[in-house]
């Protein structure tokens, strides 16, 4: 991939709320914020996606409005944005609450706007309407399912965000190809030329050729739930978030005895729930990165593994370099499995 443009450096907005401590602020609501796009670095990173759609000949612009999280409405030809990438001090939230704020690196926002864009020029050309659209991604019109079980190994679908997303819906697959397709030097043909992956993206290049210079059939002005109209405090959204992200795993004695001990001669060692939540943040992150879930769910895991530990009074039972790289694997391994077998379904 070709080196993306520097993003201009943006001073953060004054709000009179950046210097509240977490409890003070969780009480405000959403409409308090009072955000503005043009006072982040969000705006350089739309202007530069937008120029890569110009430099395409696609006479195509969508809108932009804070929201609650990412998403392009059904029909819509605007994307919203995480309120938390609005102010330094909100993405700081979302990490602290959350463990990780989506599209806090300008790579990571980059695809996801990306990815947005895909759903808006889906919804302004109607291209989900086209037979030879619904021929090669399937019918969009099936219903979204509230959880999927990716296909970690498929070559069927191109893999631009986390999870595995284009497996999750045909309208995902669609923009995640388109996003992959718009990237500026991501070689898809090289990269995708032995996988089934690469007859979505020609498609789509055969397709933007053909939207070349065209206006668009829909162009919209709605705004599903910007901020400015939301009285939902912060700590209810939060509530509700990390509800919707938590699981519930079955419990992993077998292997936490193969890693651990309640032997005797273990006694005098350290115990296992001592150790793996010194060890937590770093073996989570191992594990998000190895297998792409959320962080969140993830520590839902290891805070299953670590009340089994404290139960079944595990302790350590080689050296403690040896069991922390043992551990992160059975946490990767379990992450897996988990997603393999639908015990651990990934959230849409």
């Amino acid at each position: 991939m070709s080196a993306e443009p520097a993003p201009k450096s943006v001073a953060p907005a004054s709000h009179p709320w950046a210097d509240l401590n977490d409890e003070a602020l969780l009480k405000l609501r959403f409409c308090d914020l009072k955000l503005q796009l043009k006072d982040t670095p969000l705006h350089e990173r739309i202007r530069q996606v937008l120029s890569e759609l110009k430099a395409r000949k696609l006479r195509f612009g969508p809108y932009f409005w804070f929201s609650t999280e990412w998403f392009t409405p059904d029909g819509v030809t605007g994307i919203a944005l995480p309120f938390y990438l609005g102010h330094p001090r909100l993405t700081e939230l979302e990490r602290k609450i959350m463990l990780q704020a989506e599209g806090d690196t300008p790579e990571s926002c980059l695809k996801i706007i990306r990815h947005e864009v895909g759903h808006a020029i889906d919804h302004a050309f109607r291209l989900h309407r086209r037979k030879d659209y619904r021929k090669v991604f399937g019918p969009p019109t099936i219903r979204y399912p509230e959880y999927y079980q990716p296909k970690p190994h498929s070559r069927r679908f191109v893999l631009h965000i986390q999870n595995w997303y284009a497996q999750s819906h045909p309208a995902e697959d669609f923009a995640e190809t388109f996003a992959v397709w718009l990237t500026p030097g991501s070689q898809w043909e090289q990269r995708y030329q032995t996988w089934p992956a690469i007859k979505k993206l020609r498609f789509v290049d055969r397709l933007m050729t053909e939207l070349a210079d065209k206006k668009t059939l829909v162009r919209t002005r709605k705004k599903d739930d910007p901020i400015e109209k939301l009285t939902m405090s912060l700590a209810e959204h939060y509530e509700e978030k990390r509800e919707r992200y938590a699981d519930h795993p079955d419990f992993y004695d077998r292997d936490l005895r193969k890693l651990f001990s309640a032997a005797p001669e273990f006694a005098a060692n350290e115990k296992a729930a001592k150790f793996l939540r010194r060890l937590r943040p770093q073996i989570r992150r191992i594990a998000a990165r190895w297998t792409g879930a959320y962080q969140y769910t993830i520590d839902q895991v290891l805070k299953e593994m670590i009340q089994r530990c404290r139960e079944l009074n595990l302790r350590l039972k080689t050296s403690e370099a040896q069991s922390e790289v043992e551990a992160t694997v059975l946490l990767t391994v379990e992450t897996m499995n988990y997603i393999r077998d639908g015990r651990h379904r990934l959230l849409l």
